[in-house]
């Protein structure tokens, strides 16, 4: 809708043309790029999510969890990388389906076009709030939920309070160790992921020349979308895994679990990044290079406090979601390296259902705590460094 040209809207007015028949006819055309995107991203997220098919799918099997069973079960490598391969057929089909739509509906937009801001309406704007606080609620029910059966003693038969399930030490699992070990991953996976992202973008969208090479790491940096967390992780099974290669004295350490994550999530940040830069004047270089300034002298005094919001939400991404990650790093860690995620499937295979809640629960708490102080850094910084963006 942001994308809709204004002149469109009063055209259709103007002819008479009643709300629905706009929507079909000047709504409806304009975003469906956009929808058919929508379903190609939310089928690739459903048809290789890994964590919620194994634990709420019982004996139902998809393509993820037979990978699993595969590897983990039956110590069949070459078997979960046949299954690896079937399934990221048809999660790179969507990902290039949504890169065609995407591109179309780029090719809608003219230069002259003029941005529809809709009239502001009261009644609208408090039934969608009313929608959203409903979406809201049922979210926070299920938390909620999982938070209470946590602290209860036997859940659902005896609902004192207890907090001998956060006694992880007690469980199968892995321990506190397994929770701290997750802090330090989501750590380093914010710090060396997001100065790797932006770095990238930069190099990508800002450096001359060399038009194949760019072209090809802008490709390469769309791909991990479309490779789900399992294959990724039995690819560098497969690689780090391999007597003769000289870097597999990494694997089963921090560092490969570092790398493998910072991998999977790098398509989402690198495209945050790019529209941060794409938002630069191109002539801050140009002028930089006539003052005969070393470009990384700009890179640092220029460009990262212009793109420090969005350098600030790409850290606080990768946080979050290495602090949630199962699929990609179920196959790497080791038992000095067991995460918090892991550590919760584990017991809840277990039986451990209101010890792997609790785990959870503690997951939840650190990302959402983390989220709020960014949110406020955040505001504080904007305050500060970005007025120049106010008008």
């Amino acid at each position: 809708m942001a994308n809709a040209d204004a002149r469109l809207y009063e055209a259709a007015q103007v002819l008479g043309a009643g709300k629905i028949k706009t929507f079909f006819t000047v709504t409806l055309p304009g975003v469906r790029y956009g929808l058919v995107s929508a379903f190609f991203v939310g089928f690739t997220l459903v048809i290789t999510d890994f964590g919620v098919p194994k634990v709420l799918g019982g004996k139902y099997n998809v393509l993820a969890t037979d990978i699993y069973k595969q590897v983990v079960g039956r110590l069949d490598f070459e078997m979960g990388a046949v299954v690896g391969m079937v399934l990221l057929v048809p999660a790179v089909a969507a990902f290039f389906a949504d890169r065609i739509a995407q591109s179309r509906q780029v090719a809608l937009l003219s230069a002259r076009a003029v941005p529809y801001e809709p009239k502001p309406s009261r009644r609208f704007a408090m039934m969608m709030m009313g929608f959203c606080m409903l979406i809201g609620a049922l979210i926070l029910t299920v938390l909620g939920t999982a938070a209470f059966a946590s602290v209860a003693k036997l859940w659902p038969y005896n609902l004192s309070f207890s907090l001998n399930h956060y006694d992880f030490d007690l469980m199968d699992g892995g321990g506190w160790d397994s929770y701290f070990n997750t802090l330090e991953l989501a750590a380093w996976v914010a710090v060396i992921g997001t100065m790797a992202v932006f770095t990238g973008a930069y190099l990508v969208e800002k450096s001359k020349g060399f038009e194949t090479g760019r072209s090809m790491m802008q490709f390469l940096c769309m791909i991990p979308m479309a490779v789900p967390g399992l294959v990724l992780g039995l690819a560098y099974i497969f690689f780090f895994n391999d007597p003769d290669n000289p870097l597999g004295f990494i694997y089963h350490t921090m560092p490969i679990l570092v790398i493998c994550t910072v991998t999977h999530f790098y398509t989402v940040s690198h495209l945050t990044a790019v529209t941060a830069l794409k938002q630069m004047d191109p002539e801050f270089e140009a002028v930089s290079a006539s003052l005969k300034v070393p470009f990384f002298k700009t890179f640092i005094q220029v460009t990262v406090p212009v793109c420090l919001p969005a350098i600030l939400d790409i850290s606080i991404y990768l946080f979050v979601n290495a602090m949630t990650t199962v699929s990609a790093v179920i196959f790497l860690y080791s038992t000095e390296t067991n995460l918090a995620s892991v550590a919760a499937l584990n017991m809840d295979d277990a039986g451990d259902v209101a010890p792997a809640a609790a785990m959870c629960v503690m997951i939840v708490f650190v990302s959402a705590t983390v989220r709020i102080f960014h949110a406020i850094f955040t505001r504080g910084m904007a305050r500060r460094s970005q007025l120049w963006r106010q008008r």
